[in-house]
């Protein structure tokens, strides 16, 4: 089992370094127009993982930053995950030609189901990371939400997980869609909950982290990694700050 790590995020669109509110573009937030000088800040305090998002990709797959995404990669010393708006076999390709460890699936996971399993056994089940962001029912069902947000799928979490243990399921990036961009705190039972019932997989908890207190109350979960994105741009503390908590307490 690796280790359990803090891995910082950052959301491009246009080469622009932002934060959407809850998944929308209307609710942008720009921070810096220098992805590159971000993640190499990020590493030298000690980052081993970083996560990556095309915005403008995800959006619109003509407009995908996928050149920018290999300099931002080549310049990086340290592996990165992309995601955003993963559609076609040719955006896996393209992604893990420019350098990417991982591949991040989102909605295409759900909505294409015996494709994206095709991809696992043809790539290897390693290079892929099942991204599902879950509304949480008043009757506690974890339903997946796709396309941005904009739908629900109907699907449990579960039964998601159990079909792609199938194909060597290995990674899962489960955010809870009410925490995410909010500093509210992460939803700690949830993460508990899987990563008791599914202890093979390596699950990355995002979305809600505002202190080192949301870090801290994550650990002894089995999280794999903790995504962090808006809390560091937001100076709410960094980097090293956040390793340290993680490791230590």
């Amino acid at each position: 089992m690796q280790t359990s790590q803090i891995i910082p995020a950052l959301d491009l669109i246009d080469g622009q370094v932002v934060r959407l509110h809850q998944g929308d573009y209307a609710k942008q937030t720009t921070y810096c127009d220098d992805p590159i000088a971000q993640f190499a800040d990020y590493v030298r305090q000690g980052a081993q993982q970083l996560h990556l998002v095309d915005l403008t990709g995800a959006k619109n797959p003509q407009a995908r930053q996928t050149a920018l995404i290999r300099q931002i990669i080549a310049a990086t010393p340290c592996p990165v995950q992309v995601g955003g708006g993963i559609r076609r076999e040719q955006d896996v390709v393209d992604l893990l030609a420019a350098g990417a460890n991982r591949v991040v699936i989102g909605s295409t996971a759900i909505k294409e189901r015996a494709t994206v399993k095709q991809w696992f056994t043809q790539y290897g089940a390693e290079k892929f990371v099942l991204a599902l962001d879950i509304n949480i029912n008043a009757s506690g069902q974890k339903i997946v939400a796709i396309s941005g947000w904009q739908e629900a799928s109907g699907v449990l979490l579960e039964e998601v997980i159990e079909d792609y243990q199938s194909v060597g399921l290995r990674h899962v990036l489960c955010t809870d869609i009410s925490r995410d961009g909010t500093l509210a705190g992460s939803n700690v039972d949830l993460y508990r909950e899987i990563c008791a019932q599914y202890p093979d997989i390596q699950f990355q908890s995002s979305g809600g982290i505002g202190s080192l207190a949301d870090i801290e109350a994550l650990k002894n979960t089995g999280v794999a990694g903790v995504i962090v994105g808006r809390a560091l741009l937001e100076g709410k503390f960094n980097v090293a700050e956040a390793i340290e908590c993680w490791q230590n307490g």
